[in-house]
């Protein structure tokens, strides 16, 4: 039994915390109300256009408001002919044929083979996919699928055989990871898009919750490095954002392949927080306390406080190429960590460790 494995999970959802910054997923994953795909594909739609795709956001915004007071209930709703799902999968065919996927906007035609940075064409690639027992308590235990891949390539990866395609990616098709997802629910309270990174398949992971057909809380768990447009397809399918806040202003850059990092990130994780319920993961890291993890604090308190819970990390270790940037070649200290902490906590915000 899994609560043998992490009794801190077991009343995970009256963790005061949890129940102050999402309420809303505790009672998706209890099947109290519904999850936000299943909402998308009973909203119609007349065709597959961006303009639609606002009117259908603005139905899908209405219908959650009165199912989660009761007004109505999702199993009672037609399934239409064209659902609002339907036009995100079409509208993301769309941008893969020339890849506006995530920020490096490479623009070529994944739809025909063609690859980027990402190195992924139009096929689904994953590394595994399981119930995990390592995530935070209020996710444990969750169904993570480890997507191929990644567009940022941080050099200190501690996944860095995935996310820099150093193993084989499996393909796999949508009826079968739905096939997983629903087999799993019985035990997951959700199911968690990861990686490597899950931005770059989009196109498939939206056509397996197609075929799902069980109420699950979608977890992106993602760099945050997307385009707008990702994100505006994301609304109305992710149930909690749980994102990875690495870098402040200028140091983004120097560890990854991106660019605009503080920027970029900023700007998602404030869509996200519109969009969905937020969980921001921070790992520190050495010699970047001041750098970083002040100046990612001091955003979040201006920006989130009181509407993310922030999870301080210090599993930092260097690996793969981190050895080549010697003030990221150790172990982070513990009175760097306990400085990252109080910092969190003279301004008030709602963290873990």
């Amino acid at each position: 039994m899994w609560e043998l494995l992490r009794p801190d999970a077991i009343n995970a959802f009256k963790h005061p915390l949890v129940l102050k910054i999402l309420p809303r997923y505790i009672k998706v994953s209890t099947d109290e109300l519904p999850c936000n795909f299943l909402i998308a594909k009973k909203i119609e739609v007349e065709d597959f256009s961006w303009k639609e795709h606002s009117r259908g956001m603005k139905r899908l915004k209405e219908m959650r408001k009165d199912l989660d007071e009761g007004k109505m209930k999702l199993d009672e709703m037609e399934n239409p002919e064209k659902s609002l799902l339907d036009l995100k999968i079409k509208l993301v065919e769309g941008m893969m044929k020339a890849c506006e996927l995530c920020e490096h906007k490479c623009f070529v035609n994944r739809m025909k083979g063609k690859r980027g940075l990402c190195h992924l064409g139009k096929d689904m690639l994953i590394s595994s996919e399981f119930i995990h027992m390592g995530e935070e308590f209020f996710i444990t235990p969750s169904h993570t699928i480890f997507f191929y891949s990644c567009n940022m390539k941080c050099v200190f990866c501690q996944n860095y055989t995935i996310s820099h395609m150093m193993e084989e990616g499996k393909k796999i098709g949508e009826k079968e990871l739905a096939r997983l997802i629903e087999e799993k629910r019985d035990v997951a309270r959700n199911v968690n898009f990861v990686g490597g990174e899950p931005t770059m398949h989009l196109l498939g992971i939206l056509k397996t919750l197609r075929e799902c057909k069980r109420n699950v809380p979608v977890v992106w768990n993602s760099n945050m490095y997307m385009s707008e447009k990702t994100m505006k397809i994301l609304d109305g399918i992710v149930d909690v954002y749980l994102t990875d806040f690495k870098f402040g202003k200028t140091c983004g850059e120097k560890y990854t392949c991106v660019k605009d990092y503080w920027k970029i990130v900023t700007r998602n994780h404030l869509l996200a927080s519109e969009q969905a319920e937020v969980v921001v993961r921070h790992l520190v890291l050495p010699n970047h306390v001041e750098c970083c993890s002040f100046v990612i604090l001091e955003w979040l308190a201006e920006h989130l406080k009181g509407r993310c819970i922030i999870n301080i990390m210090d599993q930092y270790r260097p690996e793969f190429k981190a050895f080549r940037y010697p003030e990221i070649a150790r172990s982070l200290k513990v009175s760097e960590f306990h400085r990252v902490v109080e910092k969190a906590e003279q301004l008030g915000l709602d963290f873990i460790t």
